[in-house]
């Protein structure tokens, strides 16, 4: 698993490679929580690169929601492989959520 930070159009830009578990989860909390300090509250969460996501993993993205909307920013999610987003349509957090298939149009989007 490997998590990195970069900037697209303003947003802030965490990318998650690999399985995303309760062993990774906390790693990946504070990924987001430094993206979300440096960005001002505009964050795209990309998980194009994720083979594998758990509810913790939900739990820390519905942590950043939470925290962004308290803070009147922005999240969006990059999700383009559909076996990933069957997660948020079962767990109904598709309606939390507004997934993207590409970081440029979540950025577009969240503008």
């Amino acid at each position: 698993m490997a998590f990195s930070i970069s900037t697209f159009n303003g947003h802030s830009v965490v990318r998650a490679d690999g399985e995303l578990d309760v062993s990774t989860a906390p790693q990946l909390r504070q990924t987001i929580t430094t993206a979300l300090d440096e960005s001002g509250g505009k964050l795209i969460v990309d998980l194009t690169a994720v083979t594998f996501m758990d509810s913790t993993t939900l739990g820390v993205l519905i942590g950043a929601h939470n925290r962004v909307r308290e803070t009147g920013g922005a999240l969006g999610l990059v999700c383009p492989d559909d076996k990933i987003r069957r997660v948020f349509r079962i767990t109904g957090l598709d309606n939390v959520f507004t997934l993207y298939d590409t970081v440029p149009d979540a950025a577009t989007a969240l503008t």
